[in-house]
């Protein structure tokens, strides 16, 4: 916002907001340098770093706040670890009446930040490219597939975490 607000605010304010925008920038630094040393003095965090951010899709950004929202990582199933963030589907059915699956609930920090990794990966990741592009084939929403994703990608890296290897590109199958 402040940016904005330098390009469109008179002469007189330009030396007063480019001097919030650098405390602003400041602040942020001094910030990635707490979550950064956070990281790095607690040994169970420290060695959950390097497994996540190895996923395509996956960096510093997203890894950080799934160390620190989402203790059960690695330690629950994958259909549990997603009802707990949020992202699996629910029926809402009551006698004959079948309503449509949504998801709701769980730690809503957590899946925004799962939000802009399964976005990325949807791109950049194999694995979550071509299960992203098979459900828009069979003619789910844009949303609904993204979402999917999200889930998928929980998953994943849930079972990586568990198992303490790293990502893996996949074998590409013979025809």
């Amino acid at each position: 916002m402040e940016k904005n607000r330098l390009f469109t605010s008179p002469a007189a304010l330009k030396k007063q907001i480019t001097e919030h925008l650098n405390w602003l920038l400041s602040q942020i630094g001094e910030v990635d340098e707490e979550i950064d040393k956070a990281l790095e003095e607690r040994e169970c965090w420290k060695s959950l770093l390097p497994c996540l951010v190895s996923v395509p899709g996956v960096g510093k950004v997203v890894a950080s706040p799934l160390i620190a929202y989402l203790p059960e990582l690695g330690h629950l199933s994958g259909k549990e670890i997603a009802s707990l963030v949020g992202v699996a589907p629910f029926a809402r059915d009551s006698g004959a009446l079948r309503g449509r699956r949504c998801i709701s609930g769980g730690r809503s920090a957590v899946r925004r930040v799962l939000y802009m990794a399964a976005l990325v990966a949807s791109r950049y990741n194999p694995v979550i490219r071509s299960f992203y592009e098979s459900l828009l084939s069979r003619g789910k929403s844009k949303k609904l597939a993204l979402v999917a994703c999200m889930r998928k990608l929980l998953v994943i890296l849930n079972a990586m975490v568990k198992s303490g290897t790293p990502w893996r590109e996949p074998i590409p199958k013979m025809l």
